[in-house]
């Protein structure tokens, strides 16, 4: 467990524990399944005692031992609950997307989860390219809650600002091609916006600011929009995207400028860098090239599709290849082209 992750958690629990309406709803078996099912014990324990090893197993299964019957029953229900959201969510494309809506029934929907229709009325929720103010707009008009954007928001502050799980990567020590493509389609899923100047980090008002005052216009024209829309999210520009998958590093969680050998270059600069391209008509089939045209670039994801930070008001985005007018091709420099049949190293 990092520090990092253990300063997050922290955060959360001291939001949940000293708010009032937040207390309310995780008493009893929610507190538990918080504990036992969102967060892995081992990173409960550690925000009091720092990084520790521990049978995470073990201590689960003798905390489920000291339960009652009933309690176990409750347990168990909510577990095939949160079960269901997941498989739910994954198949409706919002992979990403998961803990959002698992936060949601934990905090607040518990009692409607008894519905036989629970899962898919929660995924029906969600949507592309959604702000935190029109999810709780649609889960209030659903479940018939009061719920506010904020409240939501601070709570999935400190779960998006923890490190991008990169579990299920190709090869977690070399940056490719492949898991360039992963990256890209967690972001998508995950709903990231596009502030210029940014390559994956939380955005905060403190770095916001920071933003207008280095890029101006760029930025500072959007305000109320980011304001609105991209603060405590994930957000890139287009170049970004792809640099924030070569700077950052698995076992930080950190996103660092000029990691790994990636260069910090503008899209057109990134283009010029690359030894092996050409024109879209002449398209390889290889997941994880880049597509440019004259100042934007995105990833080529495979079956004619890309995947790109658009545009301040659009986002990350998901394509065909024949839309944003893209005239090149390029293999990115400063990551390795691998073959999908190639076995990870990692």
């Amino acid at each position: 467990m990092s520090s990092a992750v253990g300063a997050a958690l922290k955060k959360l629990a001291v939001y949940i524990f000293s708010d009032k309406k937040a207390l309310k709803t995780v008493l009893g078996i929610i507190l538990g399944v918080i504990i036992i099912i969102i967060m892995p014990i081992v990173a409960v324990v550690s925000i009091f005692n720092g990084n520790i090893e521990i049978d995470t197993n073990r201590l689960q299964t003798t905390v489920v031992q000291n339960l009652s019957a009933e309690e176990k029953a409750k347990l168990q229900f909510v577990e095939d609950t949160m079960n269901s959201i997941d498989e739910k969510m994954k198949a409706a494309g919002f992979n990403g997307r998961i803990k959002e809506a698992q936060v949601l029934y934990v905090l607040a929907l518990s009692d409607s989860s008894h519905n036989p229709d629970f899962a898919d009325k929660l995924v029906s929720c969600f949507s592309d390219n959604q702000t935190d103010e029109q999810l709780i707009s649609n889960i209030n008009s659903a479940f018939g809650t009061q719920l506010t954007a904020e409240d939501f928001s601070n709570v999935m502050g400190n779960i998006r600002s923890m490190r991008i799980d990169t579990s299920d990567y190709t090869d977690s020590k070399t940056k490719n091609n492949l898991d360039l493509v992963k990256w890209a389609k967690h972001a998508r899923e995950s709903g990231w916006g596009y502030v210029w100047g940014t390559h994956g980090n939380l955005l905060n008002k403190t770095e916001l600011e920071r933003l207008e005052s280095v890029f101006g216009t760029h930025v500072t024209d959007y305000d109320n929009f980011i304001r609105h829309n991209w603060l405590g999210k994930r957000t890139a520009d287009c170049v970004g995207l792809i640099k924030g998958y070569g700077w950052y590093d698995a076992e930080s969680g950190k996103i660092s400028i000029g990691a790994n050998g990636m260069q910090d270059v503008s899209a057109n600069g990134m283009f010029q860098a690359a030894k092996e391209k050409g024109t879209i008509d002449t398209l390889p089939e290889i997941p994880g090239l880049g597509v440019w045209h004259e100042g934007h670039i995105g990833i080529y994801i495979g079956n004619g599709e890309v995947i790109h930070a658009a545009n301040t008001t659009a986002g990350v985005i998901r394509t065909s290849i024949g839309q944003s007018g893209w005239t090149h091709w390029l293999k990115v420099p400063y990551i390795k082209y691998i073959e999908e049949s190639e076995k990870s190293t990692s």
